[in-house]
C-alpha cells in the first residue's frame, strides 16, 4: 500500500519564508514607484498653485494671505484671511507656516497627494499645502517699486544652508508639501530667523529649504520670485 507523505513543519516554514522574500522583493519596488508617482503629482500641483498665485495677483494687485479658519463647516474655510496675512510665533494653534487658501485660488482642495481631509475643527492639518507670502506683496497693491529684500526677507537654501537662488531674485511667496512623512523637515520645520553666512543674514530673514529628497528631508518646495511675478504682470498689462 502506497503511503502519502505531507509537508513537514520545517518544509512549510521554508516555503513561507521563500514566498515572503518574493513578495517583499515585489512590494518594495511598488512602494518606491508609488512614492515617485505621488512626488510627481505634488510637483505638478505645485506648478498649478504657482500659476494660480500669479493669476490672483494679476486680478487683485497683491498675493493672497494664508487661511486661518479651522472649521470645515464654516463658509470661510479655505478662504484667505485678509487681516492676518502670516502666522506669528504667538498665534494660537499655529506652529510654523500658514495654510494655502485653496478656495481663494480656485483649487479643489488644499491637500497634497499624502494629505488627509479634515472634517472637524480639531483635526490636524496633515498634508495641507504650507504657504508664506512676503508682507510687502500681500498687504498693499504691488508696484514695480515693491521690494522683498526688506525685513522678513524670504530665502531658500539647500541642505548645507547655501542659497539656491540669488539675492536679486528673492522669493515673494513660498509653498511646499510636507511629503510622505507629513511633517516639515530641515529648515522648513521652523520659519524663525536663522543665522547664516550669506546675504540672507540681513534684515531678519525667514529661511526655507528647497533641496532634493534625502533620508531626513522629503518636503517639496517651490517659490515665486519677484522677477517672474513682475514679468507676468507686465505681460498682462497690469504693470507699466
Amino acid at each position: 500500500m502506497n503511503s502519502v507523505r505531507g509537508f513537514s513543519l520545517i518544509e512549510l516554514a521554508m516555503v513561507l519564508f521563500i514566498v515572503s522574500l518574493l513578495l517583499g522583493g515585489l512590494l518594495m519596488p511598488l512602494a518606491t514607484q508609488l512614492d515617485a508617482r505621488k512626488r510627481g503629482e505634488a510637483q505638478e500641483q505645485l506648478e498649478r498653485i504657482r500659476e494660480a498665485l500669479i493669476g490672483f495677483t494679476i486680478l487683485n494687485g497683491r498675493l493672497p494671505c494664508h487661511t486661518t479658519e479651522s472649521d470645515p463647516a464654516n463658509i470661510n474655510y479655505g478662504l484667505e484671511d485678509a487681516v492676518t496675512c502670516n502666522p506669528s510665533e504667538n498665534t494660537p494653534g499655529w506652529v510654523g507656516d500658514g495654510i494655502l487658501p485653496w478656495k481663494t485660488l480656485g483649487l479643489d482642495n488644499g491637500l497634497d497627494p499624502w494629505g488627509s481631509q479634515r472634517t472637524t475643527s480639531g483635526d490636524p492639518w496633515t498634508g495641507y499645502w504650507r504657504y508664506r507670502v512676503h508682507d510687502n506683496f500681500s498687504t498693499t497693491p504691488v508696484s514695480l517699486l515693491t521690494d522683498p529684500s526688506s525685513s522678513n526677507k524670504l530665502c531658500v537654501v539647500d541642505a548645507n544652508g547655501n542659497l539656491i537662488i540669488s539675492t536679486s531674485e528673492n522669493p515673494v511667496a513660498i509653498v511646499y508639501s510636507t511629503g510622505v512623512n507629513q511633517v516639515p523637515d530641515g529648515q522648513n520645520a521652523s520659519y524663525e530667523a536663522t543665522s547664516m553666512s550669506t546675504d540672507c543674514i540681513n534684515n531678519t530673514p525667514i529661511i526655507y529649504q528647497g533641496s532634493t529628497p534625502s533620508s531626513n528631508f522629503d518636503d517639496i518646495t517651490i517659490w515665486l520670485t519677484r522677477p517672474l511675478l513682475f514679468n507676468r504682470m507686465v505681460s498682462a498689462g497690469v504693470l507699466p
